[in-house]
This record gives C-alpha cells, structure tokens and sequence, in this order.
C-alpha cells in the first residue's frame, strides 16, 4: 500500500486513466464490430457505410495510445480488403 501522498494521488489518476482508456478501447471495439457483423451480412453498402465510421475511431485511439499506430492501420486495411472482395 502506498505511504506517500504523491503516490496516493497517483494510484488515484492511474486508476482514472485506465477507466478512460478502457471506454476508448471499448468504443473502437464496437465500431469494428459493426463492420464486421455488416461484411458477414453480405451488405456491401453498410459495411462501406460502417467502416467510414471506424476509421476515425481506429485513428484516435492510435492517437490517444490506446492502439498502436499499425494495429489501426492493420484493421483498417484488413476491413477494406474484406469489403473490396465482396463485390
């Protein structure tokens, strides 16, 4: 247990931040969900539709250090090839 004020306030912040960062990945998980449960529909439209709206997400949560920068990239391009050979 910490004995020092700084380290309590920090165990507080921590624990403040890895609430944050939990919704964030929350968030991005969801948004990827969406466009794969759209590919596995078959609907071209709606995946294309689904995955314009991840992509941002993908983005900031690389920004935010949630994901790693090519783990976004990786996604998103994983997505695209999905949704490119449904036609």
């Amino acid at each position: 247990m910490a004995n020092h004020h700084s380290a309590k306030v920090r165990i507080r912040r921590n624990a403040r931040r890895a609430a944050i960062n939990g919704d964030r990945l929350t968030r991005v998980r969801t948004y990827v969900k969406k466009v794969e449960a759209a590919i596995a529909s078959g609907d071209k439209d709606a995946a294309q539709e689904a995955l314009r709206a991840a992509q941002p997400e993908l983005h900031r949560g690389a920004q935010k250090g949630v994901l790693h920068a090519n783990t976004a990239s990786r996604k998103l391009s994983r997505l695209s090839a999905q949704i490119k050979a449904m036609s």
